[in-house]
């Protein structure tokens, strides 16, 4: 559960507990932080290559797709089989506000990173205010 009282956090939350709640996301496990004007959201994927992960982002969805083959002996009966095998896609709604040209990710240790920054016409800026007449001074 992310806590906080960032609305966008909020969102991406109460996605994850939809996500949770049925069989996709299985075996892909994330967090999502918020460091400055980007979020980051970091994917569990261990035992997959880079090349058998697909990620996108269209209509402000990321989508996340890996897929992992167990690999056994010859001579080897599986008794017991936690770890996920196959297919796994993991769908996150992103904030409007981000700029999706800009998302970038990197996948090291079984860790899929994926930043996703502000654009530029969402971010907070100053408006300057000039000193004008006041209906007495126009008077």
């Amino acid at each position: 559960m992310l806590v906080g009282a960032d609305p966008f956090l909020a969102e991406f939350d109460r996605l994850a507990h939809q996500v949770f709640g049925t069989g996709e996301g299985a075996g892909m496990p994330v967090d999502v932080t918020r460091r400055g004007e980007e979020l980051v959201v970091r994917f569990d994927i261990p035992g997959v290559t880079s090349d058998a992960i697909a990620l996108s982002l269209e209509n402000h969805v990321l989508t996340v797709t890996a897929e992992r083959h167990a690999s056994y002996g010859e001579n080897e009966k599986v008794l017991v089989q936690e770890r996920f095998d196959g297919a796994m896609t993991r769908r996150l709604r992103v904030p409007e506000w981000v700029d999706g040209e800009r998302v970038c990710a990197e996948y090291a240790d079984g860790v899929l990173t994926v930043v996703l920054p502000v654009a530029e016409q969402a971010k907070p800026r100053r408006i300057e205010i000039r000193p004008g007449q006041t209906a007495l001074d126009a008077a």
